[in-house]
């Protein structure tokens, strides 16, 4: 059985959020008026790379989750996209090549052009 560890207790952060991210991410929960206070990111089978991202708002935390806190954002990740996704940074990209998040994964091999999915 594969043992998880709470890496974020341990000072370690295994995704980093970035200025450009934390920014778009606040001016979006400011403007739902919700009372989501976490972003929830994940991997999902599918996407032109066999892996696709996923990143949506949540309010509680799910058994399962780990909770990374970086740069005013509370992250929450399943155990299960939890490895796909260490070492990675999520921006936000608001140039020509289009606007949106982008998860810059290093354990990514490929990717698809619009770099919405990926595969190890």
């Amino acid at each position: 059985m594969l043992q998880f560890c709470n890496f974020a207790k341990n000072q370690l952060l295994m995704i980093t959020i970035s200025d450009s991210a934390r920014d778009r991410l606040l001016q979006i929960m400011s403007n739902e008026n919700s009372n989501k206070e976490f972003v929830r990111v994940g991997v999902e089978s599918g996407g032109c790379s066999g892996l696709s991202y996923k990143l949506e708002f949540d309010t509680a935390k799910n058994e399962d989750d780990e909770l990374i806190k970086d740069n005013k954002i509370q992250l929450l990740i399943n155990k299960k996209s939890f490895l796909y996704l260490v070492g990675t940074t999520l921006e936000f990209s608001d140039g020509l090549n289009g606007k949106g998040f982008v998860f810059n994964n290093p354990n990514a091999s490929r990717t698809c052009g619009c770099g919405e999915s990926f595969s190890l």
